[in-house]
């Protein structure tokens, strides 16, 4: 595991874990490779709708720095390489549970448009 590049100072807990999550695609990154344990680089892009390569390539690179994500190489032609969650990574997306707990009752409180990971499609979330 990679030294993290971010060692502090914090203010408090809060603050030395939003530093690891920071970004609109890192949760989303760690809810996908949670919701199918491994994942290439277009499957990835694939189910977060709207990231650019270059935004997911910075992100996958600073979660594998950060420990929560393992890039795994295969000596193919051509190369594949896969990602999956450390158990870092799932400590750390068991602890935004809450957090998504609390976002799902605000787009169900709100009626928010929800977008469907596996298409382009919008639908609103009844009061």
């Amino acid at each position: 595991m990679a030294k993290a590049p971010r060692p502090g100072p914090y203010v408090c807990g809060i603050d030395a874990a939003l530093d690891v999550v920071s970004g609109k695609w890192k949760g989303l990154i760690l809810w996908e490779l949670d919701a199918h344990r491994v994942r290439r680089f277009a499957e990835l892009r694939r189910g977060l709708p709207g990231v650019s390569e270059k935004m997911l390539a910075q992100h996958l690179r600073e979660m594998e720095e950060d420990g929560l994500v393992h890039r795994k190489v295969f000596a193919e032609v051509p190369p594949r390489v896969e990602y999956s969650l450390t158990e870092h990574g799932r400590t750390l997306n068991r602890a935004l549970g809450a957090l998504g707990a609390w976002g799902s009752e605000r787009i169900r409180r709100e009626g928010c448009e929800v977008r469907d990971p596996q298409s382009s499609v919008l639908h609103r979330e009844h009061r």
